[in-house]
């Protein structure tokens, strides 16, 4: 076996891919400190930040470690740490058939497009906002300054931030250019990244890549035919792996080694905590989790049958009436089971993951609607929830978990035998956005919340819409087919615009805009959010938090880490974790709000704090305890991950019930017993903080 050529230059992007998470960021810092300084390749930033803005992560903050170089402005200024000054003789590469004067007064006559502000700007950078422009809408500007005689190019990143720049400019030109002149061959360079800007980097002839877990998917539309090494780890962490799968350095850092002391998190979230149980985790604390991780384990276990996971042991619980619907095996709860045991070095687990998904893809209907469930004992599917309501979210739920099985087993031959299914499924969701605005129509009641009376555009089931067609995108691009798989990473890039500019209204107006808030002037005068809100139809919104929603648009990498904090601010001062991780909804619908239904009364599920009226779902809190841990703050993860353990090992007849939910004020169980995604919701946050056992149990 050949040795792979050693790395001897690696370049990353900083927002999104080493900065946002200030415990991963501090991994990265102490593994590339250890790795010895014989072979340590050079280190470079890459940012759109200019190089003073950039430069304060390691000189005035110590977040980072020095790079040899800084590339700034989004590859229009190159910076020498070692020999402290800006590479003068760059800008001449630069200058030719370039007038940053010329550039703005063009781009002032773009409809829509509002300058960036001053401190983006600079003589070799032209920086603009515009909302989500059209692939159409890009080529006009490159060819009206084309025709004006300027060599230039045009990088739209995040759906929003475009900036023009000399044609020899650019992340990977910069890149190129420095290589260039320090003599490093482009295939001894790797390169990191999550965004549209930084795919120049990933397009230069030979060099080696990583894409982070975080990444939007313009990034993976534009390296969609050339091979990268996607991690499905976040920001720095997704970073480290990737240089350890690359051999930079030979192992993962474990999650505590860059936690930070609640006594060092900035005060704003210091008086947050303030109130709550802080501190590191103790001896017994730790071997409580690992207990906890044990009874999860055997709590899955009774949910494998031979056509996939049930959503409740079936030896376990009592049906009757129309509890007979547990007796199957739901879209729903085994596709968020897959995702959530897709870690798990386990035969029979994977053998079910499988299982699973052939039970629901061989039961999808000639127009492509995959069920919401398919009964263990007969086969027979079920296309609907209670009241006979179609369920949307089966099929959005099945189509990621596809991708993730794929994504973690490379079974390639499993994904071409169900290419077929998949794309009937995708068609059958799409004529769900009748009017072509990017988000689906959800009918009342026909999503996980089959009880409760959400409509039209619903936040859970558009943040899921968007993974869905980034997660099918991807497996498009696994099958070969570029062009296709664009299309849908495309159209996800809309979707998520439309979401962020939909259900987080503000009264704040963009820099440099003069409109009217277009959510103010359509809808009723909602104010400034802290939160997206639970539903937008054409006549009203709901302004409640559905805290599944939120989390979810974290989680599947939507909503960025600043609106991200801004709900953990709010969900935590409402108390959402309280008395235990998580109501799945802030307030509850009470009798006589304009939301109650009647209905809500059937088998007395959805009265205040039941059910899915803000009832507590320990699903919802794995989720709860990844998203608090990705946002930078694992003391406090691991301390509601010790709260849920907590919760799942009441019961309502044994202990660890890994039970379904638990009312919402008294935290007292009323579901069903062993629910797998109880259980596995817990795996998945015990290996997301590094707190499982080392050698989990083996089974018998």
């Amino acid at each position: 076996m050949v040795a792979p050529i050693p790395v001897q230059l690696f370049c990353s992007d900083l927002d999104g891919t080493l900065v946002g998470n200030p415990e991963s960021s501090h991994r990265f810092k102490v593994a590339w400190s250890k790795i010895p300084e014989k072979r340590r390749p050079l280190l470079i930033y890459s940012s759109g930040r200019l190089v003073d803005d950039l430069r304060r992560f390691y000189v005035d903050e110590d977040v980072l470690p020095v790079p040899d170089f800084a590339i700034g402005g989004v590859g229009t200024q190159i910076y020498d740490e070692k020999g402290e000054r800006m590479l003068e003789e760059y800008y001449q590469h630069l200058a030719q058939k370039w007038d940053v004067r010329l550039v703005q007064s063009l781009m002032q006559n773009v409809r829509g497009i509002r300058p960036q502000p001053a401190e983006f700007q600079h003589a070799f950078k032209s920086s603009w906002f515009l909302d989500r422009a059209t692939p159409e809408t890009l080529r006009e500007i490159e060819h009206s300054l084309a025709e004006a005689g300027l060599e230039i190019a045009v990088v739209y990143s995040s759906g929003r931030d475009l900036d023009v720049l000399p044609r020899n400019a650019t992340k990977g030109g910069a890149l190129s250019w420095l290589c260039g002149r320090l003599s490093v061959p482009l295939d001894r360079v790797l390169v990191a990244g999550d965004t549209g800007n930084d795919a120049t980097m990933f397009l230069l002839p030979g060099v080696r890549s990583i894409i982070v877990e975080n990444a939007q998917p313009e990034l993976f539309e534009a390296t969609v035919d050339i091979a990268t090494y996607t991690s499905r780890s976040v920001m720095a962490d997704g970073v480290l792996d990737g240089l350890r799968h690359h051999g930079v350095i030979s192992r993962m850092p474990g999650a505590a080694e860059g936690e930070f002391s609640s006594e060092n998190f900035e005060p704003s979230f210091r008086m947050l905590f303030t109130g709550s149980q802080l501190g590191p985790l103790s001896d017994d604390e730790r071997s409580y989790i690992h207990l906890a991780y044990s009874k999860a384990l055997d709590a899955l276990r009774r949910n494998i049958t031979t056509i996939g996971f049930s959503a409740c042991s079936l030896d376990d619980n009592a049906v009757t009436g129309t509890d007979a619907n547990y007796r199957s095996v739901w879209a729903r709860d085994a596709s968020l089971t897959i995702l959530f045991t897709l870690d798990l070095d386990d035969p029979n687990v994977r053998q079910c993951q499988r299982a699973s998904l052939i039970t629901l893809l061989d039961a999808i209907s000639p127009t492509g609607q995959l069920p919401a469930n398919v009964r263990i004992d007969d086969g027979v599917p079920d296309y609907s929830g209670v009241g006979n309501i179609c369920s949307i979210d089966s099929g959005l739920w099945v189509i990621i978990a596809f991708y993730g099985y794929i994504e973690k087993t490379k079974d390639f031959e499993f994904l071409r035998r169900y290419a077929d299914h998949l794309q009937r499924a995708m068609n059958w969701l799409s004529a769900h956005d009748s009017n072509n605005d990017g988000l689906l129509e959800i009918p009342e009641a026909g999503d996980w919340t089959d009880l409760f009376g959400r409509s039209y555009n619903v936040l859970y089931d558009e943040v899921l819409w968007f993974r869905t067609n980034v997660c099918f995108g991807r497996l498009l691009e696994f099958l070969g087919q570029y062009e296709h798989a664009a299309d849908y990473l495309r159209w996800s890039q809309q979707i998520r615009s439309r979401i962020l500019e939909t259900f987080w209204p503000s009264t704040i107006v963009p820099f440099g805009d003069p409109r009217p808030h277009r959510f103010a002037d359509r809808q009723f005068d909602l104010g400034d959010t802290q939160y997206l809100l639970a539903e937008i139809t054409p006549f009203s919104f709901n302004w409640r938090c559905d805290v599944l929603g939120n989390l979810l648009a974290f989680l599947m990498n939507l909503l960025d880490i600043t609106r991200a904090r801004t709900a953990l601010r709010f969900m935590w001062g409402v108390g959402v974790n309280h008395p235990w991780p998580v109501a799945n909804l802030y307030p509850v619908v009470q009798a006589g709000d304009p939301d109650w239904r009647a209905y809500y009364t059937v088998n007395l599920l959805n009265l205040p704090h039941h059910y899915h009226n803000g009832g507590l779902w320990p699903f919802i809190g794995g989720m709860w305890v990844q998203f608090i841990n990705r946002l930078g703050f694992h003391e406090i993860a691991a301390r509601e991950l010790h709260r849920l353990a907590q919760l799942n090992q009441l019961g309502r007849d044994q202990e660890w019930e890994f039970n379904e939910w638990a009312h919402g004020a008294t935290g007292r169980p009323m579901g069903k017993a062993f629910q797998a995604w109880s259980a596995a919701s817990f795996i998945r946050a015990c290996h997301e903080l590094d707190l499982a056992p080392k050698r989990p149990p083996s089974h018998g």
